[in-house]
């Protein structure tokens, strides 16, 4: 049974990822996460006894805890999803995101590095990093056109260049040494257990609470939207199956307007949840000031990891926004204590 170290395994695909490979039931998970405020416990609770899932509380950042984690546990391989996410966020403090994501990432990655260097042929020829990473590298789409590997990056955020800072990390780190690397770009993830300060699980909370619905500018800015289930069996693929050195990109060929994914959110509500007063959810909607940088379109082009390893997206986004918005219908408790922040551990 092979062994993985997961890094942010307690974040939104990171306990995804976590839930979905105990499940599978062909691999042990090592979930080493900080618990910084978007990391909640309480999305594993339902695995957290499982003898195949261990918990550390650690920081990426620190190199001699990663190092002392490898040579206890002799991994197969590390998935990183370790990061902070929100563009929001770095626009105020991109500070945050400078530390995380691009000098935690060097310190991992050398962590990694020592220790894949003292490791015997069989192990070392075995061993695998995958580095889990955003579309918003690219920057931003016209009207038509798609992401591919081969796009250019060109970051519009303090979060996206943080970004883009440790995808070419990663990279060097396999030109330079030889590191056994892979790095997978997905497009806008949406699912059960992810922090309601994100677009869909703010905007069905807020449309139970009666709160207003905030849309930035006109509403008209496009994603291309993915399951967060079909993402991790999307890495799962890539890291058992994906060649060295190369980058994947996992979309869910879902284009939406943000304003398109209010109406689709509210419309669901309006059906599963009616408000008591028979009006739609859809009136609560106000538009807001655009943010900085707000890139215009993102879409994935992702023939390369359908093509090559056999990966494509099991899920519409009809049929995912429908399992999403019944799940947060169905775990209030959840949502009231990641947003009271009564999860914090």
């Amino acid at each position: 049974m092979k062994l993985w170290i997961v890094t942010g395994g307690s974040g939104f695909i990171g306990s995804n990822f976590v839930r979905y490979m105990i499940k599978f039931g062909d691999v042990r998970i090592v979930n080493l996460d900080k618990l910084t405020y978007a990391a909640n416990l309480d999305s594993l609770k339902d695995i957290a006894k499982h003898p195949y899932y261990s918990f550390v509380k650690g920081d990426i950042g620190d190199r001699a805890l990663v190092t002392d984690l490898l040579r206890e546990y002799h991994p197969d391989g590390v998935i990183n999803f370790a990061a902070e996410s929100h563009v929001d966020r770095s626009i105020d403090r991109p500070e945050d995101f400078i530390q995380t994501n691009v000098l935690g990432t060097f310190e991992l990655l050398e962590a990694i590095r020592g220790y894949w260097n003292g490791q015997k042929t069989d192990m070392k020829d075995n061993f695998r990093f995958l580095h889990v990473s955003t579309d918003e590298v690219y920057g931003s789409l016209g009207d038509d056109g798609f992401f591919t590997e081969n796009t250019p990056y060109a970051p519009n955020s303090p979060y996206s260049a943080s970004k883009a800072a440790s995808d070419h990390l990663v990279r060097a780190y396999y030109h330079t040494y030889g590191l056994p690397t892979l790095t997978t770009n997905c497009s806008n993830n949406y699912g059960p257990f992810q922090f309601p300060e994100k677009l869909i699980p703010l905007m069905i909370l807020n449309a139970l609470d009666y709160k207003p619905l905030p849309v930035y500018g006109d509403g008209q800015n496009i994603r291309d939207w993915l399951y967060v289930l079909d993402h991790c069996e999307a890495i799962r693929t890539v890291i058992e199956h994906g060649q060295l050195g190369e980058t994947y990109n996992i979309g869910g060929k879902n284009e939406k307007s943000n304003l398109e994914v209010v109406y689709n959110v509210c419309d669901l509500l309006d059906e599963m949840y009616p408000r008591k007063n028979g009006g739609s959810y859809r009136q609560q909607i106000v538009f807001v000031k655009d943010r900085p940088g707000h890139d215009l379109r993102y879409a994935i082009d992702s023939t390369k990891i359908q093509t090559l390893l056999g990966w494509k997206p099991q899920e519409t986004f009809e049929t995912g926004l429908r399992k999403t918005v019944q799940w947060y219908l169905l775990n209030r408790e959840w949502c009231q204590r990641a947003t009271d922040g009564s999860y914090r551990w």
